[in-house]
């Protein structure tokens, strides 16, 4: 399947909605975990703005790439973002969609700063 590296250089990505973990089936719960490491998946929701347009992406990354409290409005890094297309057909009907996944979701919040006095 056709991976397409990202470009994040020059954007400001900042979180939208905080990790929730990835659901496989939601009839059973059951969450999703990534094939090759068995790590647990997460998604995140940020904010991505970037030539004057700003869109919501959903972003898969192992549990283990997330670091930084990553509350809603936190600025962050993504290491290795990539887009995958996708289609799929159900009950007669045709779906296709982008995938976005990183490596990582890092904080770019200094954790140690504490705020001024004013």
């Amino acid at each position: 399947m056709r991976q397409i590296p990202v470009e994040t250089t020059g954007a400001t990505v900042m979180v939208a909605k905080a990790p929730q973990p990835k659901v496989k089936d939601r009839r059973t719960g059951e969450i999703a975990t990534d094939m090759e490491t068995g790590a647990k998946l997460m998604t995140v929701d940020v904010m991505f703005a970037a030539n004057d347009e700003v869109e919501i992406l959903s972003i898969t990354v192992p549990e283990t790439g997330i670091s930084g409290e990553l509350t809603m409005g936190t600025p962050v890094a993504l290491t290795g973002l990539i887009a995958r297309p996708w289609e799929n057909e159900f009950n007669g009907q045709k779906r296709h969609g982008i995938a976005f996944r990183a490596v990582a979701v890092t904080s770019l919040v200094d954790a140690t700063a504490k705020p001024k006095a004013a």
